[in-house]
């Protein structure tokens, strides 16, 4: 199947169970059209459908609850309970039980296709050494706020200016949608205090989840702003590729709970949303927003840490560090090379349609 006949299927299942909004889907394909690694982000129902048999080998290995839509800018920060500034995987939209690979080599491809400047050999060597060390620790939270300065230097580049956020938030056009009562419901739960009085506006986020509900509700609340965001459920794409139908459960719950983190307590599942605080120190950020003069060895390998992080919540060390080591060695930068190989290919064929 071709990529146009691919995403032409999976929006026709996707919209038979949630609403899509047409004007939003543009923006989607015109992202898609506008650069490799958009397309990359923006695609993982292509990725789903096609790696496993483009990896071979790399594909068959233990099974996992896996993030699935996996890249280098699904990463971000947010405040745990106690306050303290978190450094972790940003979005779980994608979720399903997968080879822990698919990950891994996700993770790899999106360094490959983004043309990261550190050496590509060096980097994907810093994602695996990452991700073993992790499996081989029983994994660890990366708390910002006392450990990692490095890493704390390059997630928080982009907080000096909150005003700024807070001012392109406040710009945003109202939503013009019929909001669904369970959305307002959600909205109104995760608010400071009941009764407070906020409004809707509508936002342009993400690239995957780019054409799906979302609604941002916007306060202000004892001297400052405040942001709360629903954004709808859908099952992960990894069914469509499978075939599956009917609806499948929807696994972010399941994910968050297991993960080895100190978990964003503004998270969570409410019906059909998932709901989150809005704010400069918890979003995600891109590779634009980094420090010019950044580490990317180390950013890499810690993206390979927190990766084992979230796979330890369904799998034993054991039966991830044994796979591991029968693994020949360059196995990753092959198969995320056959995946950046096949990426460039779907990318050519949709741009020039």
């Amino acid at each position: 199947m071709k990529i146009a006949k691919a995403t032409e299927q999976y929006e026709a299942w996707l919209g038979r169970r949630l609403t899509l909004l047409e004007h939003d889907l543009d923006l989607k394909h015109q992202a898609m059209r506008s650069g490799a690694f958009p397309f990359l982000r923006a695609t993982f129902y292509r990725w789903a459908q096609t790696w496993e048999q483009v990896c071979g080998e790399a594909a068959r290995a233990p099974r996992v609850l896996a993030v699935g839509d996996l890249h280098v800018e699904n990463f971000g920060t947010w405040r745990d309970i106690e306050g303290r500034l978190i450094w972790g995987i940003n979005d779980f939209d994608e979720t399903w039980p997968l080879a822990y690979t698919n990950d891994l080599v996700r993770l790899a491809a999106s360094a490959l296709v983004a043309q990261m400047s550190c050496g590509r050999e060096e980097g994907i060597a810093a994602i695996l050494k990452g991700y073993g060390e992790a499996v081989a620790a029983g994994g660890r939270p990366f708390i910002l706020a006392e450990h990692h300065p490095p890493l704390r230097q390059m997630a928080t580049a982009r907080l000096h200016d909150p005003e700024q956020y807070w001012a392109k938030l406040h710009a945003l056009p109202p939503s013009r949608e019929q909001r669904p009562a369970s959305a307002s419901k959600a909205l109104d739960r995760m608010m400071p205090e009941r009764g407070l009085h906020w409004r809707a506006v509508h936002r342009i986020a993400g690239l995957g989840s780019l054409g799906r509900e979302r609604y941002v509700a916007l306060a202000e609340w004892r001297g400052g702003s405040i942001a709360r965001e629903a954004k709808a459920l859908a099952p992960s794409a990894c069914v469509w590729a499978e075939r599956g139908k009917g609806t499948a459960p929807v696994r972010y719950q399941e994910l968050l709970d297991g993960a080895v983190r100190a978990r964003d307590p503004f998270v969570s599942v409410r019906g059909r949303w998932i709901v989150r605080r809005l704010a400069p120190d918890c979003s995600r950020i891109e590779l634009a927003s980094l420090p010019k003069e950044r580490d990317e060895i180390r950013l890499l390998h810690a993206m390979g840490w927190e990766t084992a992080n979230v796979h330890l919540g369904s799998a034993k060390p054991r039966v991830l560090a044994a796979d591991l080591a029968q693994r020949p060695p360059g196995w990753l930068l092959e198969a995320a090379r056959k995946m950046e190989k096949a990426v460039m290919a779907d990318f050519a064929a949709y741009s020039t349609r």
